[in-house]
């Protein structure tokens, strides 16, 4: 019977629900939309500084779109990031603008990952406090080069 029920939910597919985003623009008494607020600046990461070629690091691959660099404190024998030029502090405030250079992103590190840790690698992003981010720039960490174990915290 478990089996049967198994297949079952297998066979049907996940539905999810679907996000939409809605962005609303006051209009002025001349019926004209204002300019957005600007965005608060953010200081300048030690990921920026990397970028702009202000601090050294090992540097591993580098495209107009993102840098990929060894891990100053490597948890497993292969440990390196890679991180957008464009600054997006978390995951969870990218924008649907942002899709691309996402993407990108995980296809620089696939491809690198498998290069450097050919028999697996796993690939992690730290999202807000409680997941650990510590360097409000997005970057993904991609581990490999031995067996890992689960669950990671």
């Amino acid at each position: 019977m478990l089996a049967a029920t198994t297949r079952l939910l297998v066979a049907r597919p996940l539905l999810l629900p679907t996000l939409r985003l809605v962005r609303f623009r006051s209009q002025d008494s001349q019926g004209s939309n204002r300019s957005p607020k600007p965005s608060v600046k953010h200081p300048d990461t030690i990921f920026d500084k990397i970028i702009k070629k202000e601090i050294h690091a090992d540097i591993i691959y580098e495209d107009e779109k993102c840098v990929a660099f060894n891990d100053v404190s490597p948890q497993a024998p292969v440990h390196f990031l890679v991180i957008p030029k464009q600054k997006i502090d978390k995951l969870e405030n990218s924008t649907s603008g942002q899709v691309e250079i996402l993407g990108h992103l995980l296809h620089v590190a696939g491809q690198l990952g498998k290069s450097k840790a050919p028999k697996g690698f796993r690939l992690v992003i730290n999202n807000g406090d409680d997941g650990c981010q510590t360097v409000y720039h997005i970057h993904l960490h991609v581990i490999g080069g031995r067996q890992l174990g689960w669950p990671p915290g």
